[in-house]
C-alpha cells in the first residue's frame, strides 16, 4: 500500500464545490456567530474560516487539506482537554468527514498512512473524552466508515481503469494482427511479382505485362482493405466487407505457382471468427513461406474439418533461412489468434525437411 501512487487526474475543482465550499463557510461562521452558547467565540470563527476553504483541495491536495481539517478540530479540542473552557464544539464542522474519504480515494500510499496518523489525533482525544461508549463506537464507525468508503471508490475506480486498459490492449492487438495480415500478404504478392516480373522482362514481355497487372491488383486490394480498416475506426457505424474465409482460400495460390491449397471434412457451417482465423493463419504462412523459404519447390495448404476441431497445416519443403526461436510479428499473431479461439499454432523446422505450420482451432468458439 505504501508504494501505492496518487490516483489519476483528480477533478481539480469542480463548479459545485465552488459553490458549496462558501456556503459551507458561510454556515459554520454564523453558527459560531450565532450560538449564545459557543465559548471561545473568535477562536471558532477564526478555526471555520481556515479550514472550510481548505475542502477546495481536498482532491489535489488531500493530505495537506487533511491536515488543515484535524489540525482546526485538534484547535478546537484542546480548550476542554487544558480545562480552559467548555469544548468548543461547532455542529458544521462534521463536514471534515469529507476529508478521510478524499484521502483514501485520491492520497498516494505513504500520504494516506501520515494522514490517518493526523487523523487518529484529535478523533482519539475526542472520543476518549466523551465519557459515552455510545459516542466511542458511534463515532469510531463513522471516521472508518469514511476512510473505507473512499477506499472503496477508489478500488472501483482503479478496477475500471484496468478494465478500460485491457480493452485497449484487446483492440490494439486485434488491429496490429489485421494489419500486418493484410499488409505482408499484398506486400509479399507485389514484391514477388516485381522480382519475377523483372526477371522476365528482356525474355518474356508479355509475362513482365501480367506481373505488372497482379500487382496492380493487389496494390488496390491493399488500398481497399486499408480503407475499410480506418473508416472502421473514424466510424461508429461503417459498411463491414465481408471477412475471408475457408472459401477464399485458393485466392492464396495467387501469390506464387508453388502454393497448392486442398480442404478435407467437414467445413460447412463454421463460424464466422473461426473461418477468418483460418485464412489468416494459412495466409501468413504461406507469406512467410514464399518469403523466407530457400529453394522451396511447393508450398502446400491442407485444412481438414473434424468432429470437435478444425486442423490447418502450412508445409514448404525449402530450406529455412530463419531461425526456430525467433518469434516475429506474423508467428505471434498465428499464436495469438489461436489462443483466443482456445486453440493452439507451432511452428518451425520440420523433421523431414522444410517448415510447418499447425494449428488446431476448436469449431465451437469461445464466448
Amino acid at each position: 500500500m505504501l508504494d501505492e501512487p496518487r490516483a489519476p487526474a483528480p477533478p481539480a475543482r469542480p463548479w459545485w464545490d465552488r459553490v458549496l465550499v462558501p456556503a459551507l463557510t458561510a454556515t459554520v461562521v454564523a453558527e459560531a456567530v450565532l450560538r449564545p452558547d459557543l465559548p471561545m467565540r473568535p477562536l471558532a470563527v477564526a478555526v471555520a474560516l481556515v479550514v472550510m476553504p481548505a475542502l477546495l483541495w481536498r482532491r489535489t491536495r488531500p493530505l495537506l487539506a487533511t491536515t488543515i481539517g484535524f489540525g482546526g478540530a485538534l484547535v478546537l479540542l484542546l480548550p476542554s482537554l487544558l480545562g480552559v473552557s467548555a469544548e468548543v464544539a461547532l455542529d458544521w464542522m462534521i463536514v471534515i468527514l469529507l476529508l478521510p474519504y478524499s484521502l483514501y480515494r485520491w492520497a498516494s500510499g505513504q500520504e494516506a498512512l501520515v494522514g490517518t496518523a493526523i487523523t487518529a489525533v484529535p478523533v482519539v482525544l475526542g472520543l476518549a473524552s466523551s465519557g459515552s461508549l455510545g459516542d466511542v463506537v458511534g463515532g469510531t464507525t463513522v471516521v472508518v466508515a469514511s476512510f473505507a468508503l473512499g477506499a472503496a471508490m477508489r478500488w472501483r475506480a482503479v478496477a475500471h481503469q484496468r478494465e478500460v486498459q485491457q480493452v485497449r490492449t484487446h483492440e490494439r492487438g486485434e488491429l496490429a494482427r489485421e494489419l500486418h495480415d493484410t499488409v505482408a500478404h499484398h506486400v509479399s504478392a507485389i514484391a514477388i511479382q516485381a522480382q519475377a516480373g523483372r526477371a522476365v522482362a528482356a525474355t518474356d514481355p508479355s509475362a513482365a505485362v501480367r506481373a505488372l497487372a497482379v500487382i496492380e491488383a493487389e496494390a488496390s486490394r491493399t488500398l481497399a482493405e486499408m480503407r475499410m480498416v480506418v473508416r472502421v475506426l473514424r466510424e461508429d457505424e461503417a459498411d463491414f466487407a465481408p471477412q475471408r474465409g475457408v472459401a477464399d482460400l485458393d485466392e492464396l495460390a495467387r501469390m506464387s505457382p508453388l502454393v497448392s491449397v486442398s480442404r478435407s471434412g467437414s467445413l460447412a457451417g463454421l463460424p464466422q471468427p473461426l473461418e477468418v482465423a483460418v485464412y489468416r493463419i494459412c495466409q501468413e504462412a504461406v507469406t512467410n513461406a514464399i518469403r523466407h523459404s530457400l529453394d522451396a519447390t511447393a508450398v502446400t495448404v491442407q485444412v481438414t474439418g473434424d468432429a470437435d476441431v478444425v486442423r490447418l497445416r502450412v508445409h514448404d519443403d525449402g530450406a529455412a533461412s530463419r531461425p526456430a526461436t525467433t518469434v516475429g510479428y506474423g508467428l505471434l499473431g498465428m499464436a495469438e489468434r489461436a489462443k483466443l479461439l482456445g486453440g493452439t499454432c507451432e511452428s518451425g523446422p520440420d523433421p523431414a525437411g522444410g517448415w510447418t505450420v499447425e494449428a488446431t482451432l476448436l469449431r465451437e468458439v469461445p464466448q
